[in-house]
């Protein structure tokens, strides 16, 4: 899959914004934020251009894309770390889509609503949601009860715990879960190898810029072609997932494994190829590792994912 004209003008109007509302000093003051994102922005996002109403159908009061503009936005929101409840949102109209909305959930979705799904582990952005859905005995039903936030390792991810008994996402959704995460960490890991560029060209060591370095230069090789490998995955995984493809739930399989790992790699790199000065607080380094870890394990390690496809 390749994006269109149409999505390219979404990337890029998506990162024109973030670049100017979500730089560094933006996310943390998101983080520390009693709401933990910037309620503004996600306002703009979806006020301005609809990024919750994506992927709902237009009879349901959406714009009647589908998952891949999603994926877009959600590829720019990772390469920015702005804390937003967009992947949580969009996996429950995704679910609404798929298995029903009697109550007329999506609307409101598309309007800007925030809305999670429940799972036995956490509830993305639980706390903050106004709806919040789960599979309950294999229907999925919107629960009255209010989600309580814990604390997270990811302090650009809000997580919460639900006291009542929910079932594990079922394939077809869990499936959409995984190749939306692939696009936030593609997203990452090109911020990763973006920011470690820069600061090659900037460090000077022994005379010279340390970008200048074969062995350096070589690493940094290495991380695009992780990226690009793994961008690949996840266009193959979202492609399959857009047109029904049989082999759908292994390509979100092959994609999840693939980017969480390297997504964990290319943050280690990126913290090794700045020294010193990435593991401090007032460094982004720390933030990329964190939210590389914690998408990697929301839902499932990588080897479970490889674990599924020799079955």
């Amino acid at each position: 899959m390749r994006r269109t004209e149409e999505q390219a003008e979404l990337a890029g109007i998506v990162r024109s914004l973030l670049d100017k509302r979500a730089d560094s000093g933006a996310v943390r003051a998101s983080m520390a934020s009693a709401a933990g994102f910037d309620e503004s922005l996600w306002q703009t996002l979806c006020e301005q251009i609809g990024v919750a109403a994506l992927a709902v159908p237009e009879e349901q009061g959406g714009a009647g894309f589908t998952l891949a503009e999603t994926a877009v936005v959600l590829e720019e929101l990772g390469r920015s770390l702005a804390p937003t409840p967009l992947l949580p949102t969009a996996l429950a109209a995704a679910a609404l889509v798929a298995d029903g909305d009697p109550a007329g959930l999506l609307a409101r979705i598309a309007a800007g609503e925030i809305a999670t799904i429940a799972t036995p582990e956490h509830v993305l952005f639980g706390a903050q949601a106004a709806i919040v859905l789960a599979y309950v005995d294999g229907r999925l039903v919107q629960l009255d009860e209010s989600p309580i936030g814990i604390p997270a390792m990811d302090p650009t991810t809000q997580l919460a715990t639900i006291g009542a008994d929910v079932d594990p996402l079922p394939d077809h959704v869990r499936d959409v879960a995984l190749v939306l995460t692939a696009a936030m960490q593609v997203g990452g890991m090109q911020r990763a190898l973006d920011d470690t560029v820069a600061y090659s060209r900037e460090r000077v060591q022994f005379g010279r810029p340390i970008g200048s370095f074969q062995a350096l230069k070589h690493r940094m090789a290495d991380m695009l072609t992780r990226l690009e490998l793994s961008r690949s995955a996840m266009l193959h995984a979202l492609e399959g997932l857009v047109e029904g493809a049989a082999d759908a739930p292994d390509r979100a399989a092959v994609a999840a494994a693939c980017c969480s790992d390297a997504f964990a790699d290319l943050a280690g790199e990126m913290i090794q190829l700045h020294g010193g000065i990435a593991i401090t607080w007032e460094h982004d380094a720390h933030l990329v590792f964190k939210r590389a870890h914690a998408l990697g394990a929301l839902w499932g390690r990588p080897h479970e994912h490889r674990a599924r496809l020799a079955l």
